[in-house]
């Protein structure tokens, strides 16, 4: 039944999660290679951080409210957005919005670890623009990547926020569901939402596919399921390759009115995460140690993750430190998925299926991610429009081309490796079958990934490898050079709290 006091909701979302470390700068093309939808042509499937738009038209239509939709932004991960970028995307959505008024609530789609140029809080900026827009009593909330800055700006401009629970994220539209269900018992009268943080004072990272942060995420879902007060709890994971002087981890609790319950119950949770710090991380392996146990493995495919080669944590994905420890040890049964080149993608584009060609690929990006690989190579199979699955998002990667390497004489040595266009790690076995190639027939598959595939090759995996080569990523809080983050945070001292 439609709700006789129909409501006017705005939603739009802006996200992107930048590594300030990374060389690659993010401009508005690269939001338009990745995913932008102007308003009302956002695909009825979710794209991770915009998930709030789709959600929110199936709420409104069965509710016979209106959704004005705004612009729809993500870009694949990389380095700092451009000023033009940034300022061209908020402005476009803060029009939009002056546009729709009045409204009753605001609703983003948020990454919430977007640094640009000249803004390092550019989400806590498009918060506090949106709050001077609609004034005090509309409601603004958002759902947001736990791989985000809590900053006090956000907190200060916003009602409350939801971010997903799980790492690897498969749970952003049930996220999306959450922050909806708060907005409409807000709307209707029925709870009055109140946000509470707390800062744990570190620096971590925390896969749930694995204790103790399995079991600490089944505790947050059993707060809110059993304790009629709490509406939300979330963890705010942090990012740490991203240098801005926020940056940690935090905990979010959203109350139905009662703020101290909520903030005791932050502390007691932010102290729990604390308690565990440096035990989330999963075991990783060095290159050679990685493909040595992928080589004696009797039954495949093993998955070995080039983890901190992640284009999902912002760097180039073409990392050859692993590629290069197969292809010296001999290893055969091999598919590599994926090394970001463009040139010598479009090179094998040019030669067309069947060519044998001499190529440089790989290795170009950063120091510290190995030498490109010269190689025999013969172009197997091209894909103009190359793209995976992510849960219910459709992720590109092409135009993208498979390529088997070859020994002096011509004949396969039993590696193959997908190049890719567009920048993409690697989420979903459909990744290989993209590119003609079964992945459950191989020895050994290498992805690019810190975490983000757990939930797809972990059904398909004889076992996953962790595997810690060269460094494209600031993967170490207690030395990466950072300028910006505060030094009182664990491990950059031993007790922050002291």
């Amino acid at each position: 039944m439609a709700d006789l006091d129909a409501k006017r909701i705005f939603v739009a979302a802006m996200a992107t999660e930048t590594n300030t470390f990374s060389p690659i700068v993010i401009d508005r093309s690269a939001f338009e290679e990745s995913f932008y939808a102007a308003p009302g042509t956002h695909p009825d499937t979710a794209t991770l951080c915009t998930a709030p738009i789709p959600v929110g038209r199936k709420v409104c239509a069965r509710l016979g409210w209106q959704l004005i939709e705004g612009t729809a932004a993500w870009a694949d991960p990389a380095g700092l957005v451009s000023g033009a970028a940034h300022v061209g995307l908020r402005d476009e959505i803060l029009s939009q919005l002056r546009d729709a008024m009045p409204v009753d609530a605001v609703v983003l789609g948020l990454h919430g670890a977007m640094v640009a140029q000249g803004c390092m809080d550019p989400e806590g900026d498009l918060l506090a623009r949106v709050r001077d827009i609609v004034g005090p009593d509309v409601l603004v909330c958002a759902e947001m990547d736990p791989h985000s800055h809590l900053t006090a700006k956000r907190v200060a401009a916003a009602d409350f926020f939801v971010a997903f629970k799980e790492f690897p994220h498969t749970d952003f539209v049930e996220r999306a569901e959450d922050l909806w269900a708060i907005v409409v018992d807000t709307l209707q009268g029925r709870v009055r939402p109140v946000m509470s943080t707390y800062d744990c004072r570190m620096i971590d990272v925390f896969p749930t596919s694995r204790e103790p942060m399995r079991g600490f995420v089944n505790r947050m879902i059993g707060l809110e399921n059993d304790d009629p007060k709490v509406l939300s709890a979330s963890v705010i994971h942090g990012f740490m390759a991203g240098d801005v002087p926020e940056m940690g981890s935090k905990i979010i609790v959203v109350t139905d009115g009662d703020q101290r319950h909520g903030d005791d119950l932050a502390e007691k949770l932010g102290q729990e995460l604390f308690a565990n710090r440096g035990k989330h991380l999963m075991p990783t392996l060095t290159e050679q140690e990685a493909v040595a146990v992928a080589m004696n493995a009797t039954v495949g495919p093993v998955v070995l993750a080039d983890m901190w080669d992640n284009p999902g944590g912002g760097t180039a994905g073409d990392a050859t430190v692993v590629l290069k420890e197969l292809i010296a040890r001999g290893a055969t049964g091999v598919a590599v998925g994926t090394i970001w080149d463009p040139i010598a993608a479009k090179l094998c584009m040019a030669a067309g299926e069947g060519a044998v060609m001499p190529l440089r690929f790989g290795g170009k990006s950063a120091p510290e991610t190995g030498d490109p690989v010269d190689a025999l190579i013969k172009v197997v199979r091209l894909n103009a429009s190359a793209q995976m699955g992510f849960g219910e998002s459709i992720v590109p990667f092409g135009p993208g081309a498979r390529i088997a390497l070859l020994d002096t004489n011509g004949k396969e040595i039993g590696i193959e490796v997908i190049l890719n266009t567009v920048r993409a790690q690697s989420y979903d076995p459909s990744l290989f079958t993209a590119m003609g190639i079964d992945p459950t027939a191989q020895s050994i598959l290498v992805i690019k990934s810190t975490n983000h595939f757990y939930a797809a090759f972990e059904p398909i995996a004889s076992e996953i490898l962790y595997c810690s080569a060269g460094r494209p990523y600031p993967n170490d809080p207690a030395t990466n050079p950072y300028r910006f983050v505060r030094k009182d945070i664990w491990p950059r001292v031993e007790d922050p709290f002291a």
